[in-house]
């Protein structure tokens, strides 16, 4: 009996460290995002729970973000969830809004952002431009951040 102590309080010690290394490189280095709906066909596939690895450290300082990244954000509908867009415009840009008939000019510190399923999407053309944060995220061969609703 005495000799299991040692063995069970290795484990315990081990497995906490586990959980404390995973919470932190999930909340600070890299998570996992899983993609609903059928916004973003067909980069990424509901029907088959796609998931993206999203890092957060590719946009720090050295990296940019630019046109075409995928993205991920807080919903500006529904402020629980996370949505995946595609980078259409930076601040500065210069962008038509088809429904609108309008051509109007990104904020500083703004991101116009769309699905690449247009017919259903609900993105910028929806909500306009949504503001950049400071939470960094890459979707393996997609630098995305992470943004919030203007």
């Amino acid at each position: 009996m005495a000799g299991r102590w040692p063995l069970l309080r290795s484990i315990v010690r081990g497995c906490l460290a586990g959980t404390l290394i995973g919470v932190t490189i999930n909340d600070r280095y890299a998570s996992l995002v899983t993609v609903r709906g059928s916004s973003m066909l067909p980069t990424f596939e509901p029907q088959s729970a796609d998931r993206a690895l999203v890092e957060r450290l590719c946009l720090d300082t050295r990296f940019g973000f630019s046109r075409g990244d995928v993205v991920v954000f807080r919903s500006p509908t529904e402020h629980q969830s996370l949505v995946v867009k595609r980078l259409i415009a930076l601040p500065g840009d210069w962008i038509q809004v088809p429904a609108a008939q309008e051509i109007r000019q990104i904020p500083k510190g703004h991101c116009w952002v769309e699905g690449d399923n247009p017919d259903i999407s609900c993105d910028s053309r929806s909500y306009g431009p949504v503001r950049d944060s400071i939470a960094p995220m890459k979707n393996y061969s997609f630098c995305a951040i992470l943004l919030e609703a203007a």
